[in-house]
């Protein structure tokens, strides 16, 4: 099992919540290869925005046991740059997508994520997406 950080995107996190066989989801997968996992406070935001009351027990819990990473001054920054870089190329994505991606790379994190569309957009960001078969 790999001993690397890998951040989660939360469509990663929606995915798992919603199988009523977690064993089919792509964190599923992800928890047989690697032992450590992050999330952007953006991603936490996404989640506990979006979740009911007995959802938010749930998250509350699963964000206690991992990393929640900051949207700190050096996420910023990468942030700034993606947003030029995306903007002069006409292919922005929405800013929490950003904001994420921003999160990852600043921290040299690979990041897992079901949209990988928008993500891979990114330059430089490593993504883990689920291979489809």
């Amino acid at each position: 099992m790999a001993n690397e950080v890998i951040c989660l995107d939360s469509s990663i996190l929606i995915d798992y919540f919603r199988k009523s066989k977690k064993e089919n989801s792509f964190f599923f997968e992800l928890s047989n290869r690697y032992s450590s996992f992050a999330v952007s406070v953006i991603t936490e935001f996404e989640i506990l925005s979006g979740s009911n009351h007995k959802q938010k027990d749930f998250w509350n819990r699963f964000f206690h046991q991992i990393l929640v990473i900051p949207f700190d001054h050096k996420s910023n920054k990468e942030a700034i740059k993606i947003f030029h870089d995306l903007k002069r190329q006409r292919k922005l994505i929405d800013l929490p997508d950003l904001f994420i991606g921003a999160t990852a790379k600043a921290h040299n994190l690979k990041l897992a994520t079901l949209n990988e569309k928008d993500f891979s957009r990114i330059s430089g960001l490593e993504i883990l997406s689920k291979k489809k078969k």
